[in-house]
């Protein structure tokens, strides 16, 4: 019996920058092989369970998550979605301060109780090749490790 590992990499952007890291960090985890990927800009609170990893873009705007962001969670929360054990990770892009991915694996980590190993990916405006490697590394770090659990 085999299992196919679901990822969904969730992303906000304004500017198209988190976005360029996000299709990067998908890019990452299709490449590790036997993984079920969803990019999305939009994804409902009940639908978050059924993942293996979530893996969240979230750009800085006025030193906060974006609102999406910060909904999706107080939802899941309201209705009692457990993500407790399962993979996060967060990426995202910034102008001057850079807080927001922060706080978004502090959500996951604290109240969540999801697996978040690394420190978020944060890019200063543009990613550049380098940070696009980076988040390509991401994205096949995490299903590597789903693939490893199993």
């Amino acid at each position: 019996m085999s299992f196919v590992l679901k990822i969904l990499v969730l992303y906000y952007s304004r500017t198209g920058n988190t976005e360029k890291m996000a299709n990067a960090v998908a890019e990452g985890a299709r490449s590790a092989g036997n993984v079920e990927l969803e990019l999305s800009y939009h994804v409902d609170a009940g639908e978050l369970g059924r993942f293996d990893a979530v893996l969240i873009g979230a750009p800085t705007y006025h030193h906060d998550m974006p609102m999406d962001i910060k909904k999706l969670f107080e939802n899941a929360a309201e209705e009692g979605i457990s993500l407790k054990g399962k993979i996060g990770a967060v990426f995202g892009s910034y102008g001057w301060s850079g807080e927001a991915p922060k706080l978004v694996l502090e959500i996951m980590k604290y109240k969540f109780e999801m697996q978040t190993a690394e420190q978020p990916l944060l890019a200063r405006y543009t990613p550049d090749s380098n940070m696009l490697n980076l988040c390509r590394a991401l994205g096949k770090r995490v299903a590597e490790s789903l693939m490893h659990a199993v």
